[in-house]
Parts: C-alpha cells; sequence; structure tokens
C-alpha cells in the first residue's frame, strides 16, 4: 500500500507536477494538494491528475497560530503519513512543525546552510559562488534550518543572471524533491534523533548529493 501524502503549495506547482508525474501513485498516494491561494495554478495541475483540492486562505484568520491551528486540522483530515511544501509561501509556527516532526519536509534553492530565506540566487552571484543548487530538508522550527536530504548541484557560469541561475536550479529540483521524498516515504531515509539517517546510517550534515547517489544506483543496477 502506497504512503498518504498531502502536498501544500502557494503557486504554479511545478514540484508538485514533478510528484505527480515521478510519484504519484506508485510510490505515494496524494491524498489532497491544499492552498493558501485560490488562484494557485497548481490547484488545477492537481485537479486534472484527480486530486482532491482544499483552498484555506490565510486573509481569512486573524493570526498566524490560527491559520496554522485551521491547517493542521484541515490536513489531519486526510491522515496522512507525510506532508511535502512545495512552494507554500508561508512561515509556519513551531507548533505546527512539532506536530508533524519527521515527516514534514521542504526545499530550499541554495545550498543550505547558505543562504537561507529569499534571494538565493542574487546572493549567491554576489557572494561570487562557484556552486549553488537545492536542498531538501526536514522542517524544524528554524527557517530553512532542519536537517538536509539531499542537495542538487551546478555550476554558476560567468554570465549567470539570477534568472538564468535560478531557472538551472529549478530543473534540477524536479530531479532533487521526488528522490528525496521516495527515499523518506519509502523508510530509507528517516530523522533520528535530530539527524538524518540512510537505511540506518547517519549521513553527511550537508545531505546526500544528487549527483552521486544517482551514479551510484545506476551501478546497482548494473552488478
Amino acid at each position: 500500500m502506497s504512503c498518504r501524502t498531502v502536498i501544500l503549495i502557494s503557486g504554479s506547482g511545478s514540484n508538485l507536477q514533478a510528484f505527480i508525474d515521478h510519484l504519484h501513485p506508485e510510490q505515494t498516494d496524494i491524498v489532497a494538494v491544499i492552498s493558501n491561494r485560490a488562484d494557485a495554478y497548481g490547484l488545477t495541475r492537481a485537479a486534472q491528475a484527480g486530486i482532491p483540492t482544499e483552498v484555506l486562505d490565510h486573509r481569512s484568520f486573524a493570526d498566524r497560530a490560527s491559520y496554522d491551528r485551521a491547517l493542521a486540522e484541515l490536513i489531519d483530515r486526510y491522515q496522512p503519513g507525510w506532508v511535502i511544501l512545495a512552494g507554500f509561501m508561508r512561515i509556519l509556527t513551531p507548533e505546527f512543525v512539532t506536530h508533524y516532526q519527521g515527516r514534514l519536509l521542504n526545499i530550499h534553492p541554495s545550498l543550505l546552510p547558505r543562504y537561507t530565506g529569499l534571494h538565493t540566487h542574487q546572493r549567491a552571484l554576489e557572494a561570487g559562488d562557484s556552486e549553488h543548487g537545492a536542498t531538501v530538508h526536514f522542517v524544524t522550527e528554524e527557517l530553512d534550518g532542519g536537517p538536509a536530504i539531499m542537495q542538487s548541484h551546478v555550476p554558476v557560469l560567468a554570465d549567470d543572471t539570477p534568472d538564468t541561475l535560478a531557472e538551472r536550479v529549478r530543473q534540477t529540483e524536479h530531479q532533487l524533491y521526488p528522490l528525496a521524498a521516495r527515499l523518506c516515504i519509502s523508510g530509507r531515509v528517516a530523522l533520528v534523533d535530530g539527524q538524518v539517517q540512510l537505511d540506518g546510517s547517519p549521513i553527511a550534515p550537508s545531505g546526500l548529493r544528487l549527483d552521486q547517489f544517482e551514479t551510484d544506483m545506476r551501478g546497482h543496477r548494473n552488478d
């Protein structure tokens, strides 16, 4: 039986589409897509895939805490094993994060711990970084500070702009996020005492590397 998963979005849902294309319904049963914005195109993507959708508008609530309580109640109606943030543009309260501790995933467009928060591509260029990328991590109370599961890496080119760099990172996200989520959903990756483990062994604090992990998997298939 595939694991029940709820995905939270706020916008176009390109990472949601990657989950629909690569995980649903074989690896996980996406039982609902929930947005805080009624105009999020990701809701259309979900509906086209036959996935139930919900809208819970944050503007209808007096404060962040009351919204997050209502959001958790809505999510829990679907009894998910995992909750995945796929472009959900809300800072979550500690109470919400604690409620889903160890089964709440996010993706951030930088090689964490570098560049938490916004404008990551511009900041990488301004710092003169030679590489950039994205990180899938468990969500904790610290913004973009949860333990890393897997990272994708791209070179920073001499003529890059924030937009061109962002697009190259985004293309890797659509491979990175479904693979990292699959490892979690299958039970191979778990958060144990604040540390990420793969098959029962701790991994590096920076997480697994997407390129190396894919190479290792191809090697195992050829053995």
